[in-house]
């Protein structure tokens, strides 16, 4: 009796589905398309974008060169900061001292005045009294053109913000709390103030 003919090899028939020879390539059982290469080891597989940034061609040196630029803007940058902080070091100071200034020379018609008065020292003691009293004068507007007016008000309500309580005084007929007198003049506004004014205020009766 004549045997019928074995498959040929390779055919697939001769090794039963989950029966792989030893040793066949795992990848082998992935379908390609005729004449796709498959990757070879260690690259990249098609269609697999790398992380941004990143060349993968660029070489060492030219990372190093990189690298450097990259520092060098750093240094300039801190460099750039630290003579920003001088500059404005040195403007914050040109603008006190040009305050000094303005405030000194606002004050140098007052000596004036008061050289005159001295000047004239013998002469009829009401015409100093005038003179003191006008050199007065001057000296509370320069502090007001300074922004410090004068507050010497008498009859209006204790305010914390702008006296300051030197005494109480029985005073019937007044309001508790109510500046009576005023021993020492203030300058400036609340928040602003050269010195707050010094006043004796009313206390409530007993």
């Amino acid at each position: 009796m004549t045997s019928a003919p074995r498959p040929p090899s390779g055919t697939g028939e001769d090794h039963p589905r989950g029966n792989r020879p030893t040793g066949a390539d795992p990848s082998a059982a992935v379908d390609r398309p005729v004449g796709e290469a498959r990757p070879a080891g260690g690259e990249q597989p098609a269609g697999v974008e790398h992380p941004a940034g990143v060349d993968r061609q660029e070489e060492p040196a030219a990372l190093a060169a990189r690298i450097e630029e990259l520092m060098a803007r750093w240094r300039q940058a801190l460099a750039d900061l630290d003579n920003q902080r001088k500059w404005c070091a040195r403007e914050v100071e040109r603008e006190r001292e040009a305050e000094r200034v303005r405030a000194a020379t606002a004050w140098l018609p007052v000596l004036d005045h008061l050289e005159l008065a001295l000047a004239h020292a013998g002469a009829d003691p009401e015409s100093i009294l005038t003179g003191v009293q006008a050199v007065r004068d001057q000296a509370v507007d320069v502090l007001a053109r300074l922004g410090y007016p004068r507050h010497d008000e008498v009859g209006v309500p204790f305010d914390p913000a702008r006296h300051d309580v030197v005494s109480l005084v029985d005073e019937p007929g007044k309001p508790p709390g109510t500046v009576v007198t005023v021993l020492r003049p203030g300058y400036g506004e609340p928040g602003r103030q050269l010195r707050p004014v010094g006043v004796a205020v009313s206390k409530p009766s007993e």
